[in-house]
């Protein structure tokens, strides 16, 4: 029998990479840098406790939370090692002080070459976790995009989200008719079967490191 969520929804079956078991980018004393892989929740959910958090907690001990990926994208995640340096790199998100930059390979061929998409996003809460646009009762997001390369029947774009809403870059290109291939929520037909995974991946995190205060930058290779 096929598990579900508690709104009927067939939960993903569950797959985690393996090998490497952990791709460290930087460590030291405040923080631990990781590239998370495609397929691999970012902490435990109710399909499996084996998660980024969980892998990384076990061989350090204290490492936190402090942002996340959705279990189909990959790339950088920060966790802070102590409550300190949690609340440190927290304020860093809240005030908007990172710097996020994500690559997507998207459905079709954009008209320009740059845009930004603003539309404020609710929760689907018949199908959550789907999100959706609503402009009435929708929190503001907000989305930069950038082309970086052209192909037959798609777009490489580079990503800079403003907020950070769930399932954000997802929406907002399908919102504008490019939904990202691989994507099994929110593109369809040829778009989805595209490609085996989401091709979504975060390349680079710049923050202000909690402890030394220098501005540090990490990046993931895109795998796509």
């Amino acid at each position: 029998m096929t598990a579900t969520t508690k709104t009927g929804r067939p939960l993903p079956e569950y797959h985690p990479p393996t090998d490497p078991w952990l791709d460290i980018l930087h460590e030291d004393d405040d923080i631990v840098v990781l590239n998370k892989q495609a397929g691999l929740l970012s902490v435990p959910g109710n399909i499996s406790r084996d998660s980024l958090e969980t892998r990384v907690a076990d061989r350090f001990g204290d490492t936190l939370v402090a942002h996340r990926l959705d279990m189909a994208t990959s790339g950088v995640i920060v966790m802070p090692r102590g409550k300190a340096n949690l609340a440190n790199i927290g304020k860093q998100f809240e005030n908007r002080q990172t710097h996020k930059r994500y690559i997507a390979m998207v459905w079709g061929q954009l008209s320009s070459d740059a845009g930004t998409i603003d539309a404020p996003m609710r929760c689907d809460w018949p199908n959550r976790p789907i999100q959706m646009i609503c402009h009435e009762r929708g929190r503001p997001a907000l989305t930069h995009w950038q082309v970086t390369d052209r192909f037959d029947d798609r777009t490489r774009v580079a990503l800079t989200p403003i907020t950070g809403r769930s399932h954000q870059l997802r929406l907002h290109l399908k919102s504008i008719g490019h939904s990202i291939l691989g994507d099994e929520w929110y593109a369809d037909g040829p778009a989805r079967a595209a490609a085996d995974r989401l091709l979504l991946h975060a390349e680079a995190l710049t923050l202000r490191h909690p402890g030394s205060g220098e501005m540090m930058t990490f990046i993931a290779p895109v795998p796509f």
